[in-house]
């Protein structure tokens, strides 16, 4: 009888040390008691900085490439640095350097030279800094995390196809071009398939670097060595305006001046009834800027992403003009 208290006894001690241990709460140390800290999205997504180094800030393209990416990286926090080398490929090289200083984690890269560029991606890559390529190739592709750009073959293709509807007899044909920038090597390539053995002729071609200034003077001279000239092909609207003016200072009267853009400068030309300027290929720098963004985080954050992107190029002419606007992109 003695024996069945005493294990009774020993039951019940045991089920008051058990009940004791199991409404224990937050007591002892942080490892005994760990937590559970909820974060939010807003602290789980970490912010990064960016470089964005163009050809020139004074190119109304880059202007509005630019504050696409901007826009698209500032809503959620993120910064961007901004330098203008102004054509100049050396001082593009020196304001990249001077970027990685700052602690960038990844630049937005469209090369004055791209050729030249190379000495920069070697020290963006030995700095770690993802290198996003946009709208005009570098030569050293393999330095790239990603490219994102226009269809700048199919750009000048359609230019090229319009003349060759224009002038189904062919004739003489000016080139300003700039064979440092791979975006404008490709359209113009484009251009120059589409009219191929169609009876034109390439009569000359100056290297204008994209500018407008230098394409009115390249213009003029070659306006004065040929002008029974049909068509001018341009590598973009800037320099498509700087034919303009060297043409409309010789008074020609009967040639196509084409440009690569869709900038709002030359679809106000478009608008006007006695204009040279027949097309430009157009192309969307507001959707490049923000593919270029979403690419970039995407390589910074280690998801999935194309490596190559290439946006729709499209030909604006007098006829579909309406369709597109003349007040913006």
């Amino acid at each position: 009888m003695k024996k069945k208290r005493v294990l009774a006894l020993t039951a019940l001690l045991l089920v008051c040390v058990f009940g004791i241990s199991a409404c224990k709460k937050n007591v002892g140390t942080p490892e005994d008691n760990p937590q559970v800290k909820e974060e939010t999205d807003e602290e789980e997504q970490e912010k990064y900085t960016f470089g964005f180094s163009g050809i020139t800030m004074e190119n109304p393209y880059f202007i509005t490439l630019e504050s696409s990416i901007r826009e698209t990286l500032e809503k959620d926090g993120h910064t961007l640095i901004t330098e203008d080398p102004k054509q100049d490929p050396d001082v593009q090289v020196e304001q990249i350097e001077d970027m990685i200083d700052q602690g960038i984690d990844a630049i937005f890269l469209t090369p004055v030279d791209w050729e030249a560029i190379t000495p920069a991606l070697e020290e963006l890559k030995e700095a770690d800094v993802k290198i996003i390529n946009v709208d005009t190739q570098v030569k050293e592709f393999d330095y790239v995390d990603a490219y994102i750009g226009s269809d700048n073959k199919n750009a000048g293709y359609l230019c090229g196809k319009d003349l060759v509807e224009k002038l189904p007899e062919g004739g003489k044909v000016l080139i300003l071009e700039c064979p440092t920038m791979n975006s404008i090597n490709e359209r113009i390539t484009g251009f120059e398939e589409a009219i191929a053995d169609k009876g034109f002729e390439v009569v000359g071609r100056s290297d204008t670097k994209g500018d407008l200034n230098t394409a009115l003077s390249a213009a003029e001279t070659l306006l004065k060595e040929h002008p029974d000239v049909s068509a001018i092909m341009c590598g973009n609207d800037p320099t498509a305006l700087g034919a303009l003016v060297a043409a409309n200072a010789a008074q020609l009267q009967n040639v196509y001046i084409y440009g690569v853009d869709g900038s709002p400068e030359i679809k106000k030309e478009l608008e006007k009834e006695n204009s040279l300027i027949a097309a430009t290929g157009g192309q969307s720098p507001i959707e490049i800027g923000k593919e270029s963004a979403k690419v970039a985080l995407s390589v910074l954050n280690k998801e999935k992403y194309a490596r190559i992107t290439y946006e729709e190029t499209f030909l604006i002419n007098k006829d579909n003009l309406e369709m597109y606007g003349v007040d913006g992109w």
